[in-house]
């Protein structure tokens, strides 16, 4: 089941749902082995290998390019996924961005917006961070999300036992 994604926007990003044409911008944000270094898919830098997952991005419930406000050019993406035998919770996933926005405040631009639109359909939103990502688990804290511990709990669902899951619902996202 498709989510109808709008234009999501800010001061620094805009959001817009992925396309086929979105492909060549994105693997050029993307072609940079220095994303994937650390990330189980560490050779998606790879025209073919990054085809796959653009392809999954195609097939998923819903996913973003990210666009830098400033030059008008794609610098990532994002999607949503959603939680089996779970109609209330999704995930948002996949996400990455070009090195140059590393570190910064475009994390958060983008995946706020993310997680704003998806609170209004769904009561939680879940993250999966790899157990050896720690500058995503840093990310996620600055964000406001709850960590799991690797195994979950037993009303979060648990992908494998190498994530941390956080979490971020109605109550605790001003």
């Amino acid at each position: 089941m498709k989510i109808d994604l709008p234009i999501l926007e800010n001061k620094l990003v805009k959001l817009t749902p992925l396309t086929e044409s979105d492909f060549e911008d994105l693997y050029l944000a993307a072609s940079d082995p220095k994303i994937w270094e650390k990330h189980p898919a560490f050779d998606r830098y790879k025209r073919d290998v990054f085809r796959k997952f653009f392809d999954g991005a195609m097939n998923s419930i819903g996913a973003y390019v990210i666009w830098d406000n400033k030059t008008n050019k794609i610098i990532g993406s994002s999607r949503f996924n959603q939680i089996p035998d779970r109609e209330d919770i999704v995930e948002i996933g996949w996400s990455f961005l070009a090195t140059e926005y590393w570190g910064g405040v475009y994390n958060r631009a983008f995946k706020s917006l993310m997680i704003d639109f998806g609170l209004k359909k769904y009561t939680d939103i879940l993250f999966y961070v790899d157990h050896e990502n720690i500058v995503s688990q840093k990310a996620m804290t600055k964000l406001g999300a709850t960590q799991f511990g690797p195994d979950g709990s037993n009303h979060i669902p648990a992908k494998e036992s190498r994530h941390y899951i956080y979490v971020i619902n109605r109550s605790n996202w001003p």
